[in-house]
């Protein structure tokens, strides 16, 4: 952890004692970049580049109008992304978010709701902190924008709150995810170096997936650390679904499931450390099965 010019406020939490304990953190945001753990800690997002700040909530995904979080994301130079004002998003295509971003929410109440979310597809050094990411839907595009005045052409978005896809160097912290069409944080296609940390997760399906499907062996590169999180009510399963890869599962709390908390397949490692399962009184959810995959506790 790095020097902060201040006493630690000794929360137990290596990320909040890093910055949050600074009661004029707003005055140097960029330190949160070297405050994450695990295998994302290297992720310096936009801390190289300069401040954006967004101002209009509005979204058009064919020709995006600056001072909107898109036009700020797509853009092809680093950038630290804050937010003038509380603000809901509603996104009319997936967000793709390029190289060298930082998307912090810290000092407003931001919305991403209603649309299709986040995607980081095959960039890296993203950070993305402090968001409300909720009802995100799938959605069929034409086209959507990936950088300055570039097109992507769109296929059909899962529908997930933040997929990350064939990308490294990503830190997602303290966001609170719920109720999405497909999967809360998806990492998959050979993504690595990813950190999940602080994040809030409720009222949803398939929570967390962590590589894309057992044939997929470019995924035995992957590493991921998902620390401190909070799996809270109304979840089913995969906190997370583990395949092929090595993953650290540290310190988060689960207090309700209604068929696994973590599972694995295709062989992958599990290092599941300092969790706390509080388990409902159905039997059936108190059950821990171990085959296919390492599981350390």
């Amino acid at each position: 952890m790095a020097d902060s010019g201040f006493r630690s406020c000794k929360t137990g939490n290596p990320i909040d004692d890093c910055w949050k304990c600074d009661p004029y953190w707003y005055k140097n945001r960029k330190h949160l970049a070297d405050c994450a753990i695990g295998f994302g800690k290297q992720a310096t997002g936009g801390k190289y580049g300069r401040f954006y700040v967004v101002t209009d909530p509005s979204d058009d995904p064919f020709h995006p109008r600056p001072g909107t979080l898109r036009h700020a994301a797509i853009q092809k130079r680093p950038l630290w992304i804050a937010f003038a004002r509380d603000m809901v998003i509603t996104l009319k295509r997936e967000l793709l978010v390029s190289s060298h971003k930082t998307i912090d929410g810290r000092g407003s109440n931001v919305h991403i709701a209603g649309g299709p979310c986040i995607t980081i597809r095959y960039v890296t050094n993203v950070i993305i902190h402090g968001l409300h990411i909720h009802h995100c839907k799938s959605a069929r595009s034409m086209y959507s924008s990936s950088s300055d005045n570039d097109a992507l052409v769109g296929e059909v978005s899962d529908g997930d709150g933040i997929s990350i896809f064939g990308s490294r160097l990503v830190w997602v912290d303290h966001c609170s995810l719920s109720s999405c069409f497909d999967g809360l944080i998806d990492v998959t296609y050979g993504s690595t170096a990813v950190t999940l940390s602080n994040n809030y997760m409720t009222h949803h399906n398939e929570v967390m997936l962590l590589g894309h499907n057992d044939g997929f062996t470019r995924d035995r590169a992957m590493q991921v650390t998902v620390a401190f999180n909070h799996f809270g009510e109304g979840l089913i399963q995969r906190m997370p679904r583990c395949r092929h890869g090595y993953f650290h599962v540290v310190n988060n709390d689960y207090t309700h499931w209604l068929k696994y908390a973590i599972g694995g397949s295709a062989a992958p490692t599990i290092n599941s450390q300092g969790n706390r399962f509080l388990a409902s009184n159905n039997r059936f959810t108190k059950e821990v099965r171990v085959g296919g995959f390492f599981f350390f506790c």
